[in-house]
């Protein structure tokens, strides 16, 4: 072609949660059965949404405003539930025109980071959600920026790292955290909160907090949102429904957007993003409506109690049988349906490997694992060996090495067996280094 029409950060899209089903599949085919631990859709794993949030949405489909157009920004009712919602929490007060839809969280972390200057960065947590780090990296060119969570005081954000790169690296603009974590299941206290938005305020950044998982909290973990503790930092949070209802083939999200009018030049980005959205003309109608109907049913409190009451459950489950293993730790997760599997420091190495019976199927995943990191290496012979399949923890843009596992799945006896054959592997695996 004549001319290079390569987007400069197309090779920063990375998505391991997705990519690595690509191998499953191959390895399906050749006949091993497949556990799918790789991503967080609780519908996959068999979770049931309630009969009474599906009668909602079949009245609403059987409605014929259901099918037409909405406002750009989003159901205005809806909106205003919202910000009703928000400002029952007592702090930062927001209205109707704070709240923006998008086509899933995904669609709008796709606009934040599209529509931000290319040369204003913003840093984010290692480990990463890829969706966040990807899209960072790729609308700037670089290679995403990060703070560590240190998994020694159990995934908390280290702060002195935080504010040194904040400090010393002017092009960063904003900063990103996730809240409660996704991969490592940690919930921020609210002196880390208001810690994380004392560095934005010196610094005169902005603030993106997703809380996709805020009504996922357990184990005695405060459930605190950005709009408690932001005060007057430029910020927003991310919403949606996916995980909640749970209705992730919705793709319905939203951000709460703080501080706009303080900042003129942060009110016309956040311009931007709605002028993007008006040349989609909007977001799914269907979802939008449902939010009111759906989170403003009494039923609805009591349905994410008993969630929230099932993860506490199965994250202490998890933890109990991966605690118990040599070479490896674990930290008990507070919130979000995930736990990461930590390899102790020089466990791994590229010698080992896990017995795999077909041939076939050892021949592809030898050939597979050359001139991989050594995490995944680890993985892709245990989705050879055992058929579960879960994540590499380096393909969360981490230099941690190890993998993360789900509590999505609903059968108690396959979900027994799936952690106690990964445990059992990684005592094998480890065993064959040389």
């Amino acid at each position: 072609m004549r001319r290079n029409i390569e987007h400069v950060g197309w090779s920063h899209l990375s998505y391991e949660i997705r990519q690595i089903v690509s191998v499953a599949n191959e390895l399906k085919e050749l006949g091993v059965e497949i556990t799918w631990e790789n991503i967080g859709d609780p519908i996959q794993k068999g979770e049931k949404v309630p009969t009474w949030i599906k009668e909602i949405i079949s009245d609403l489909i059987l409605n014929d405003k259901t099918y037409g157009y909405v406002a750009s920004q989003g159901v205005l009712e809806t909106r205003e539930f919202i910000a009703e919602k928000v400002n029952k929490r007592g702090s930062y007060q927001v209205t109707a025109d704070d709240i923006y839809f998008f086509n899933g969280l995904g669609d709008a972390v796709a606009k934040i980071f599209g529509f931000l200057k290319r040369e204003a960065r913003v840093i984010g947590p290692s480990p990463a959600y890829s969706t966040h780090s990807s899209a960072e990296a790729a609308h700037s060119g670089y290679d995403h920026l990060t703070y560590t969570l240190d998994p020694d005081n159990n995934w908390m954000p280290d702060l002195c790292d935080l504010e040194n790169k904040v400090k010393y690296n002017d092009s960063i603009a904003g900063m990103l955290l996730i809240n409660p974590d996704n991969p490592t299941g940690a919930v921020y206290p609210k002196h880390i909160l208001e810690k994380m938005v004392e560095i934005s305020k010196k610094y005169r950044i902005f603030m993106i907090c997703d809380e996709i998982y805020s009504n996922i909290v357990f184990n005695g973990a405060p459930n605190i949102h950005l709009s408690e503790v932001i005060k007057d930092v430029p910020g927003m949070a991310l919403h949606g429904i996916s995980k909640e209802y749970p209705w992730p083939g919705s793709r319905c999200g939203w951000i709460e957007v703080y501080n706009q009018d303080k900042y003129p030049v942060f009110k016309r980005y956040i311009k931007s993003l709605l002028n993007a959205k008006m040349l989609e003309v909007c977001s799914t109608s269907l979802p939008q409506y449902s939010i009111p109907l759906v989170m403003g049913d009494p039923r609805y409190k009591t349905h994410l109690e008993k969630r929230k009451k099932m993860f506490e459950y199965r994250a202490n489950e998890a933890y109990e049988i991966f605690s118990k293993t040599d070479g490896i730790c674990v930290k008990k997760p507070h919130g979000a349906f995930y736990m990461v599997v930590l390899f102790k420091e020089g466990v791994l190495n590229n010698n080992q490997s896990l017995p795999v019976n077909n041939p076939k199927v050892k021949k592809y995943i030898e050939n597979k694992v050359k001139n991989v990191k050594a995490d995944k290496r680890f993985v892709y012979y245990l989705l050879a060996a055992t058929g579960i399949c879960v994540v590499p923890l380096t393909g969360f843009y981490s230099t941690k090495e190890g993998f993360r596992i789900t509590l999505l799945e609903t059968d108690d006896k396959k979900r027994k067996w799936t952690w106690e054959t990964i445990t059992h592997s990684i005592k094998q695996y480890i065993s064959t280094r040389a």
